[in-house]
C-alpha cells in the first residue's frame, strides 16, 4: 500500500518519479492508467492567475513610545489596523487614497488608482522599501498620536499572506451583450459578444486534479508565491455542491481554499500586484500542489483533459447576481482562442498565464526532485456539503 510517508521516503532518497499533470496526462494516452500508476509517486500541479481575495498579515514590532494603530497608510493604501496595536492586515484589492501622497514618493506611480494592496505586497517580497504612515488611539499605555517611517520585509516582525480565497476549482467565462464596454474583474468586456475571458488555466489546475478534495486538506503543504505555504481552512464562498459532470469537475465555481505562507520567503516573479482598468487592484499569485499517488484512482482523475473540463458563458451585461447563461464551454474550445455564442464567432482569452502555470508545476517538480519539498497528510478534509448562501434583499 503506498502512503504518504514512503513516498517521503523515496524523496529523501531521491527515488522518488515525480511528473507535472501535463506529463502524467500524456503518459496516460500513451501507456495507460495502470502502467502510468505503476511508475508515477508525485503528480504537481499549478495556476498563476489573478486570486484577488488575497492580502498579507504584517507585525510592525512596537514603536518607542509605543503606539495603538487605528488607521495606516502603506504607499497610500490603507491597511486594515483593527486588532492588535501594531498588527495591520493589507488586501490585496486595497486602492490608494491619496494621490497627493503618492505623488511625494519617488518608488511609486502619482496615479492612485492604479496602485493597490497587491501592488505594496510584490514591492515588500521584492525587498524594496515602502512608506508607511500611522495614526493612533491615544491611552495610557499606547501614548504616541503618529509615527511614520519606510519599512522592508527584513525590518518588521511578521510578514505573511493569509488569503481567504484562492484555488477556485473552476470559474466563468465573462461575455458582454449590451451596447457598451464593461470593466469587470474579467478585464474589459467588449459590447456586443465582442470577446469572452476566462480565468481558469484548465486541466493543470490543482482542484480539477483532485475534484472531490480527497488528497486536498487542511495542512497540506503547498507551492505558494515561490515559498512554502499551507492550506488553511475552506475558502470563502467555498461550493463543494456545485453540479458537477461524471468524471466529478464542477461545470461552475465550486470548492475555494484559503492559503497561508511566510511572505518573507517568496519570490517577486510568482506574486504580482496588477490593476483592471475601472475596477481595481488585484494579485496574480502562483500556487502549485503537489499530488500523491496513492492509487489508480488518483491517475484516473489526473488524467482529465480539457475538453473534459466545462464552465458557463455568463452575460455581464446583465447587472444582477444571477446572470443569463449562454450555456457550457469545454477548455479546449476556450484555449483555441475562439467560441460559438448564438451562431457568433467569439475570441477568447485567458485571464491566467497557462505558460506561468506550466512553471509552477514544473518548480515544485524539481523541488520535490531535490528533496527541497516533501508531502505533508492533511489534518482534517475540505468540507464537502458547504451550500451557497446569498444576500437577496433587493435593492
Amino acid at each position: 500500500m503506498r502512503t504518504i510517508d514512503r513516498i517521503n521516503d523515496k524523496i529523501a532518497k531521491s527515488s522518488a518519479v515525480v511528473w507535472t499533470s501535463e506529463e502524467l496526462k500524456l503518459k496516460v494516452k500513451e501507456i495507460g492508467i495502470k502502467e502510468a500508476f505503476k511508475l508515477v509517486d508525485v503528480i504537481t500541479t499549478g495556476t498563476f492567475e489573478p486570486m484577488e481575495s488575497s492580502g498579507a498579515i504584517i507585525n510592525l514590532g512596537h514603536t518607542d513610545p509605543p503606539i495603538k494603530i487605528r488607521q495606516c497608510w502603506l504607499d497610500g493604501v490603507p491597511a486594515y489596523a483593527g486588532f492588535g496595536a501594531v498588527d495591520l492586515y493589507l488586501g490585496a484589492g486595497a486602492i490608494a487614497e491619496s494621490p497627493s501622497e503618492i505623488a511625494e514618493l519617488s518608488n511609486v506611480t502619482p496615479l492612485s488608482k492604479l496602485r493597490g494592496g497587491g501592488h505594496v505586497i510584490e514591492d515588500l517580497i521584492a525587498g524594496k522599501s515602502v512608506h508607511l504612515r500611522a495614526k493612533g488611539l491615544v491611552t495610557d499605555c499606547y501614548p504616541r498620536a503618529a509615527f511614520e517611517i519606510n519599512i522592508t520585509k527584513d525590518k518588521i516582525n511578521q510578514f505573511y499572506l493569509f488569503n481567504p480565497r484562492n484555488l477556485y476549482q473552476n470559474f466563468i467565462v465573462g461575455v458582454n451583450g449590451g451596447d457598451r464596454p464593461l470593466y469587470t474583474y474579467l478585464g474589459p468586456l467588449q459590447p456586443r459578444l465582442a470577446n469572452a475571458v476566462y480565468s481558469n488555466p484548465g486541466a493543470i489546475s490543482p482542484l480539477f486534479n483532485d475534484p472531490d478534495l480527497e488528497l486536498i486538506g487542511i495542512g497540506s503543504k503547498i507551492f505558494l508565491g515561490g515559498g512554502i505555504g499551507y492550506v488553511a481552512w475552506e475558502g470563502t464562498q467555498h461550493f463543494p455542491l456545485q453540479k458537477r459532470l461524471p468524471n466529478h469537475t464542477p461545470i461552475g465555481p465550486a470548492a475555494t481554499l484559503a492559503l497561508i505562507g511566510d511572505a518573507k520567503q517568496m519570490d517577486r516573479r510568482w506574486v504580482r500586484g496588477c490593476y483592471f482598468k475601472n475596477y481595481g487592484s488585484s494579485l496574480m499569485l502562483g500556487v502549485g500542489v503537489a499530488l500523491p499517488v496513492l492509487s489508480e484512482e488518483v491517475i484516473v482523475k489526473c488524467a482529465v483533459t480539457d475538453e473534459n473540463l466545462v464552465a458557463p458563458v455568463v452575460d455581464f451585461a446583465i447587472p444582477r447576481r444571477v446572470r443569463p447563461t449562454f450555456g457550457l464551454v469545454t477548455y479546449k474550445q476556450l484555449k483555441s482562442g475562439q467560441i460559438a455564442i448564438e451562431g457568433k464567432a467569439v475570441r477568447t482569452a485567458p485571464l491566467a498565464s497557462v505558460s506561468f502555470s506550466r512553471q509552477v508545476a514544473l518548480e515544485l517538480k524539481q523541488w520535490i526532485e531535490n528533496g527541497k519539498f516533501t508531502l505533508s497528510k492533511p489534518v482534517a478534509s475540505i468540507p464537502k456539503d458547504r451550500t451557497f448562501s446569498p444576500q437577496d434583499r433587493p435593492w
